[in-house]
């Protein structure tokens, strides 16, 4: 079977849906399936060439909807080669633009690839509701109505990450009726081994003292991920404590203007540290060497990173705002509580007061929530089984 993934950029920095191809690619290649993508950047871009899978450039995109020209032909010259298309997000021209393609591709061919949309979290109501997003909520509406609905109708199914992304997706538009919701699950590649190596990696990076037990957020820096909620709630804790674990943000984003707020804002306590966003050694050295992960998001349809700490034996401090939170709860791997400041307190200082045994049994089942749920094997064969089971033609 060979699957073309369609997405607007593989840029690492842009967060979940390219580094998820990045992980499951690999898993599919060992069980017989291939993969290649379809993205929108440009061809001289040098992140594109640090992978071993076969990636086509075909931009840059223009415009904020990411329109490009040499996409319809692509397909239409290309389509013949594959069996299923996956288009990875929604709002942007890679979602309608393949559809449109792929239609007029069925119209004059009998046998055409079968069509799939990843959401990736972008039909969570949040979205539509968040305080700051009219705009863009106003310009989702607008998409829905217009072309977005018919790619989402009309394609072969949906794929989910996870039941309560699959759940949240009925709620947020009107005329919502895929022919299937295929919840296939995520996964994430195997972390590497701890060595010592990791550890300096990221000490050359943080300020943070070696022998200091840390806090880490590793994220976006975005408002939708709560950092303004953990650093509020870390000053009031440390007013209470001076003897509070340092804490840890690792991140793109700190050039925004959300990212100059919460650097002001913590700027008076040294105990909190920025280091930009992270990437290979010094990525595992922060998360085999942190106390605990802190992700107090407003929104996270599955979150890698959490997924990640959970495979280095670290607990995850969460909200019910992400969405692989029921998992980890049954899993004893995390605390969780709500996306607000009280609850982040609430979080925080419930981990804080767990006797160290305590702690070190949800480490334990932390890393058994991993090889249970998230590994990438495990992800890799319920995609391939679904992909395959799902085998007539629209």
């Amino acid at each position: 079977m060979n699957i073309l993934r369609v997405i607007t950029s593989m840029n690492p920095a842009h967060g979940g849906p390219a580094q998820g191809i990045r992980n499951s690619i690999p898993a599919l290649e060992q069980i017989g399936v291939s993969n290649e993508v379809l993205c929108f950047d440009a061809p001289d871009e040098p992140y594109l060439y640090k992978d071993d899978f076969t990636i086509h450039a075909i931009g840059p995109a223009k415009g904020p909807y990411a329109y490009c020209p040499a996409l319809h032909p692509w397909l239409l010259n290309n389509l013949q080669r594959f069996q299923a298309v996956v288009i990875h997000g929604l709002w942007l021209y890679n979602s309608y633009g393949t559809y449109r393609a792929l239609k007029q591709y069925r119209a004059q061919h009998k046998d055409a690839p079968k069509l799939f949309v990843m959401p990736h979290g972008m039909l969570d109501p949040y979205f539509q509701k968040a305080t700051g997003r009219r705009l863009k909520a106003l310009r989702n509406w607008l998409f829905w109505h217009i072309v977005e609905q018919y790619t989402i109708n009309n394609a072969h199914g949906i794929l989910f990450t996870c039941e309560q992304e699959l759940l949240l997706a009925r709620k947020t538009f009107p005329q919502y009726r895929p022919k299937k919701e295929l919840n296939i699950g995520y996964g994430i590649q195997p972390p590497p081994p701890y060595a010592a190596k990791l550890t300096h990696a990221f000490n050359s990076v943080c300020t943070t003292r070696v022998d200091q037990p840390y806090w880490l957020f590793l994220s976006r820096i975005h408002k939708k991920k709560g950092v303004d909620l953990l650093i509020k709630t870390y000053l009031k804790l440390f007013n209470e404590n001076h003897n509070l674990p340092a804490l840890v943000i690792a991140g793109p984003g700190l050039d925004s203007s959300y990212g100059k707020e919460i650097t002001s804002l913590a700027q008076f306590n040294n105990q909190i540290s920025f280091t930009g966003m992270l990437v290979g050694d010094a990525k595992w050295g922060a998360i085999y060497g942190c106390e605990a992960f802190v992700l107090p998001s407003h929104q996270e349809n599955f979150g890698i990173a959490i997924a990640e700490a959970l495979a280095c034996e670290k607990p995850v401090l969460i909200t019910d705002k992400v969405n692989i939170w029921r998992e980890i709860e049954v899993g004893g791997g995390g605390l969780v509580e709500t996306d607000t400041e009280k609850g982040v307190f609430t979080l925080l200082t419930r981990w804080l007061k767990l006797p160290e045994t305590k702690k070190k049994e949800m480490a334990t089942s932390a890393k058994q929530t991993y090889e249970a749920i998230f590994t990438i094997e495990k992800a890799a064969t319920r995609m391939a089984e679904t992909l395959k089971s799902n085998s007539y033609v629209l």
